[in-house]
């Protein structure tokens, strides 16, 4: 509410009429969003992925500039500007703050324990602390996690449907980008389905580009036939990268995301990121109601995407199973 105005009249004060009408003006929203600058996007595709989810707010009745301010701030890559960010942000003492990334998340959450932080893309949100439960989180987070049950196994069982001569598959992880219990259960489902198909899994790291180039040499090294990628903010950023590599090394790549395979990568099953950045609308439109993020559910994937590219497969020399691409939900061409 704004301020009330008095009029002082002798020893008196009396409300001024035109005050208390001011009383009932609804408060303009203000929230954060870190992660995508529409005008100087670092990430290819970041702009639709923000423009998805202004669209959804739109229908739900908001206007920026007119119903709702949006404060934006982007690293443009530079991930160690994040704390820095995302602690400007929080001192504006915003409605709510949007982290597009899991590092985001980690930086905006470190500065606030108070004001609401809603995320699209959470990798772990009970074992990195920002929620008891996803049923009830509990605290001041909450949103959507890319996490599914069986997910990595699943790829594998993909990549070698799509590769069946594949005997050697390396797997690329951002260490720290899950909790310790997720990361664990997620090494255990390769393992037990990598058994089971006969492939042999070496997993590698890369916290930072140099280090996924590095990977590459390993790759190449250990004569690996194929390559997956493990979720982690790094490799959505510099998956044009990660595809130009293998690509010069023929390569067949699984990426966890449509864009990955967008931008040249061979297979990928995944969360429709496009679809989750919509759905998050709806957790801002309703903490701006009122409602509390520690009440509000943190919701696994409901939509999957399998995505086929047929121009790196016949770059490649793969044929794709006609049972495969039956069952894609897109195969570019």
């Amino acid at each position: 509410m704004r301020r009330r105005e008095f009029i002082a009249l002798g020893s008196a004060v009396v409300a001024c009429p035109l005050a208390a009408g001011a009383q009932h003006a609804a408060r303009i929203p203000h929230i954060g969003f870190l992660g995508i600058n529409r005008r100087r996007p670092f990430s290819p595709g970041a702009p639709r992925l923000l423009e998805v989810f202004l669209a959804r707010l739109h229908e739900l009745g908001y206007e920026e500039g007119r119903n709702i301010v949006i404060e934006y701030r982007d690293p443009n890559g530079e991930y160690d500007r994040l704390p820095g960010l995302a602690a400007e942000l929080a001192r504006l003492e915003l409605d709510l703050i949007f982290p597009s990334s899991s590092l985001g998340l980690r930086a905006v959450r470190q500065a606030t324990s108070t004001i609401p932080i809603v995320s699209p893309v959470m990798m772990d949100p009970v074992g990195d602390g920002y929620a008891i439960s996803l049923a009830r989180p509990g605290g001041n987070v909450t949103g959507l996690t890319v996490i599914g049950p069986g997910l990595a196994a699943k790829r594998l069982e993909l990549l070698k449907e799509l590769v069946p001569g594949a005997s050697r598959v390396a797997a690329l992880r951002q260490p720290g980008i899950y909790g310790e219990a997720t990361m664990r259960q997620m090494v255990q489902e390769i393992e037990d389905a990598s058994r089971s198909l006969g492939i042999q899994v070496e997993i590698l790291d890369a916290r930072n580009p140099q280090e996924i180039e590095a990977a590459f040499f390993t790759i190449t090294g250990e004569r690996a036939d194929a390559l997956m990628e493990l979720a982690g903010t790094l490799f959505y950023q510099e998956r044009e990268r990660i595809s130009d590599l293998a690509a010069k090394r023929r390569l067949p790549i699984m990426f966890t995301t449509r864009e990955g395979v967008v931008d040249g990568g061979l297979i990928a099953y995944g969360p429709s990121i496009s679809d989750m950045f919509r759905r998050i609308a709806d957790y801002v439109d309703k903490i701006l109601k009122g409602a509390k993020p520690g009440d509000l559910p943190i919701e696994q994937p409901t939509k999957f995407e399998l995505v086929v590219n047929l121009r790196t497969a016949n770059a490649l020399g793969i044929t794709v199973p006609t049972s495969l691409l039956v069952r894609a939900d897109e195969v570019i061409e």
